[in-house]
């Protein structure tokens, strides 16, 4: 298998991720939206995942053209985010990243399909190919810090335009599949949906992205507030960062080890643990570079996990459409509706109270992890 090949495509995605969710909210605060205003245009990018992966996943699975697919969506996400130096007003920036996302967030769920299809048998080794991913992150977040403290946050929608030419021109070195073979007896997908764990798996990482709210919408408006430089702030997200690639190094040993529901309660319980660290901290480096590091835990740990579990839970042609439906609930709707919620309550009743909501929220999903999933099943 050429890794090589897929490993470009997740370094220029999660590149471009790492302008986007560090430091858009910064930009959309230096063009003069308030904090309910960004929670809404954050939360538009999150909400279009619950409707466009499934959208795509479905075309790919009936037609089996999944790769022409990735290739299509990222070429328009490109031309789209370009509209966002055409005007600057909160409606026309509310219909370009709903646009742009609607094809942005339907390239990964398909690419992820595509790359656990690949590894066939060795599907433990994603996380091998997906550290590229982070990666790119790391770069993109830790080397426009200092430029943005240089020239200022009109080097953004800069940076993400380049790096979407990279993503959608990455996709045309991965080797074209073989047509998937369309299977029209396998069992229904809403039969799968109904099996009460599948339904506890799905909800879990709903709750577990939710919580990511505050994180994702307001971290660096928060570190700035607390007289954090841009600079170190990038190299926090890059802290946080290092420690998912660290996981994903070994999580091909750890999954075999100490299975999918263990693994998946230590993540929930540490991302709690988290979220409580930010809302009492901030002022505090060491403590922030310590809850950096727990994403190891909030991010690594939980998306390699439930990825495996994906995998597991759909077979054969509802392979698309179960990665959709894995980023809609999750990244889309549990995005959206976190980074929504987050806006009004950090208007209203501020960081520290918004963060421990989200620490409430990941809590709830370790209960019904712990509860509802188990173990010999997994």
């Amino acid at each position: 298998m050429p890794y090589w090949r897929f490993s470009n495509f997740y370094l220029f995605f999660f590149a471009s991720l790492g302008v986007l969710v560090p430091y858009w909210s910064l930009y959309l605060k230096s063009l003069g939206f308030g904090p309910a205003e960004i929670g809404e245009l954050m939360a538009l990018i999150m909400a279009t995942k619950v409707v466009a992966p499934n959208v795509w996943g479905w075309i790919a699975d009936q037609t089996g053209r999944r790769i022409q697919i990735i290739r299509l969506a990222t070429l328009v996400a490109l031309i789209a985010f370009a509209g966002v130096f055409l005007g600057q007003g909160y409606w026309w920036m509310a219909a370009v990243m709903c646009l742009f996302s609607f094809f942005w967030n339907a390239a990964l769920p398909q690419f992820e399909a595509s790359t656990m299809s690949m590894l066939g048998e060795k599907v433990h080794r994603y996380s091998s190919i997906r550290l590229w991913g982070s990666v790119g992150f790391i770069v993109a977040v830790v080397a426009l810090g200092p430029v943005l403290d240089s020239v200022g946050t009109g080097a953004i929608p800069v940076a993400i335009l380049v790096l979407l030419f990279g993503l959608a021109m990455s996709t045309w070195l991965v080797p074209q599949e073989k047509r998937l073979k369309v299977e029209h007896h396998s069992a229904s997908i809403w039969k799968v949906l109904r099996r009460p764990q599948v339904i506890v798996v799905l909800l879990v990482c709903f709750l577990l992205q939710a919580s990511h709210g505050p994180y994702y919408t307001f971290y660096s408006i928060y570190l700035e507030e607390a007289e954090y430089s841009r600079s170190l702030i990038g190299q926090l997200w890059a802290l946080g960062v290092v420690a998912e690639i660290g996981v994903f190094l070994v999580m091909h040993r750890l999954l075999p080890r100490y299975g999918a529901k263990a693994l998946l309660l230590v993540s929930l319980g540490l991302t709690t643990l988290r979220w409580i660290l930010i809302a009492w901290f901030v002022d505090w480096l060491g403590m922030m570079l310590f809850a950096q590091l727990l994403h190891a835990a909030s991010f690594g740990i939980y998306h390699a996990v439930a990825i495996y579990l994906i995998h597991k839970i759909f077979t054969g042609r509802h392979q698309g459409r179960g990665q959709a439906l894995y980023s809609s609930l999750s990244f889309g709707a549990g995005g959206a509706l976190g980074s929504l919620i987050s806006g009004y309550l950090w208007s209203g009743v501020g960081a520290t109270q918004t963060y421990m909501f989200a620490a409430l929220l990941s809590g709830l999903a370790f209960l019904l992890a712990w509860r509802g999933i188990r173990s010999e099943n997994l």
